[in-house]
């Protein structure tokens, strides 16, 4: 609780700052680009949507603070949203309407659908969505840019990853929303993929609700050996703890967008065991570069380093790297086009690929586990 206290002071200094700037925010003193970001910094997934919105604010308030010799700076708007589409939408106009350059960071499936949308009613770039649906990665969206892989991407690992064991009756439980649905098409298209035993059952839940009793009783009826969970931390430390105590015995696997760290506070030592995909590198990795950075501007604030801010972090210096290739004096198309070429960037010892397909192989997705102690292994 006081790690979001510190979140939530520090981002509502950023939270509608400014007013509405000329094309491509124009300042006095060089070119200010806005960010403009609709976030849950309240609500169901505001664990997530806190820690993203800080890392990317992190970054901007660094970027902003040293001397940049192209002379231009970031604004980081940031609006809350309460992981619902029709405010993220809302907030989406609102941020265009008031001269934000670039549609950044949503957090939420049906959120980032729904930016999307305005962003490409509004000729603009929608960049680094969390847990966005892997049909905003198709080319009908030349405009949206994706910093972290596709729900089919952790998909493919989860299920090879319980295939190697010799886990082959696989189950999903899903919350009833785009998230969960597009999590579950993404498992059985990984098992298609793998050409393994179809699901052997699949429930949906309501989204961050503790009523998963009838879907333990369906899953466990269907005797998996492995159950993949597409839901927040809430709902998912419910059912995990509910189906133990009826007797389940198999692993769980859990999507990156449960939010590791709310998981560990909401199930404590019974997390043991509980597998958990991340898409970028564990945040005390200090022999990875960009970890390394991202740390040593930790030490000034009151935050906790975790997967969530550090892809918020990497997000905002992707971002400051496709206006960097853009090149002096740029516009709108001509940061889209740098961002279209941005299909192998290294960001610290970190590859991604902004304009990957719905597959991308390619990427590094890890396997984690917490150990009862606290202690993340991969």
């Amino acid at each position: 609780m006081q790690r979001r206290k510190v979140l939530e002071a520090g981002l509502a200094t950023g939270m509608g700052l400014g007013s509405a700037g000329l094309a491509w925010g124009q300042a006095p003193w060089g070119r200010k680009i806005i960010l403009g970001q609709s976030v849950p910094l309240t609500g169901a997934a505001s664990e997530i949507g806190l820690a993203f919105a800080a890392g990317a604010k992190l970054y901007v308030d660094a970027f902003n603070g040293r001397k940049n010799p192209a002379g231009w700076t970031f604004e980081l708007r940031q609006f809350d949203d309460g992981y619902d589409a029709t405010r993220a939408a809302a907030n989406a106009r609102k941020l265009l309407a008031d001269g934000a350059d670039v549609l950044f960071g949503f957090v939420g499936t049906a959120s980032a659908d729904a930016g999307a949308a305005v962003a490409r009613s509004e000729n603009a770039i929608f960049f680094a969505p969390f847990a966005a649906s892997d049909a905003l990665r198709d080319a009908a969206h030349p405009n949206v840019f994706h910093v972290r892989p596709s729900m089919a991407d952790e998909a493919f690992k989860m299920v090879r990853h319980a295939a190697t064991l010799g886990q082959s009756r696989i189950a999903v439980v899903a919350e009833d929303d785009p998230m969960g649905r597009a999590g579950l098409a993404a498992v059985n298209q990984a098992i298609g993929e793998l050409k393994l035993t179809p699901l052997v059952a699949s429930a949906v839940v309501p989204v961050n609700s503790d009523k998963v009793d009838a879907a333990v009783a369906t899953l466990l009826k269907a005797q998996p050996q492995a159950i993949i969970l597409v839901s927040l931390f809430n709902t998912t430390a419910a059912f995990i703890r509910k189906a133990r105590k009826a007797g389940f015995g198999g692993s769980f696997m859990c999507f990156s967008v449960v939010g590791i760290d709310p998981l560990f506070t909401a199930l404590g030592n019974e997390i043991g065991g509980v597998v958990v995909s991340q898409v970028v590198p564990s945040p005390r990795s200090t022999s990875t570069p960009i970890v390394r950075e991202y740390l040593a501007l930790l030490e000034s604030t009151d935050q906790s380093p975790s997967y969530e801010s550090l892809e918020g972090f990497i997000a905002a210096r992707a971002l400051a790297e496709a206006v960097r290739r853009a090149g002096k004096g740029f516009d709108r198309a001509r940061l889209q086009a740098a961002m279209t070429a941005m299909t192998d960037y290294d960001v610290g010892g970190f590859r991604i690929n902004l304009r990957a397909g719905v597959r991308d192989s390619a990427r590094t997705i890890d396997l984690v586990t917490i150990r009862p102690d606290g202690k993340v292994v991969r």
